[in-house]
């Protein structure tokens, strides 16, 4: 059951991140470079490994599902951080 889930994690980050390359091919308003690719698949895969560690050491159901919502929540800011620049941090390019 645990490797089901790591597999079905995995799956998943890999379709998220085929959206943009499929993208690409069929829309010239989609331009990603190897580094945007490379960092949002350093971004998703952290999110879902990290997810799946703390699915697999925390016990206690409470706490997984709020250590897990901090994850995703800390995910979200950074990729809109990347995206936009919505902080104005020098990640942005601000």
């Amino acid at each position: 059951m645990k490797n089901k889930r790591l597999i079905i994690i995995l799956a998943a980050m890999s379709v998220i991140l085929l959206i943009p390359f499929i993208a690409m091919q069929i829309t010239d308003e989609v331009n990603w470079t190897f580094s945007d690719f490379a960092i949002m698949g350093v971004l998703l895969y952290g999110t879902g490994l990290l997810c799946e560690l703390v699915m697999r050491t925390v016990k206690s159901v409470p706490n997984r599902i709020l250590i897990c919502a901090a994850v995703v929540i800390a995910f979200l800011l950074i990729w809109a951080e990347l995206a936009v620049g919505i902080f104005g941090t020098p990640f942005a390019g601000s």
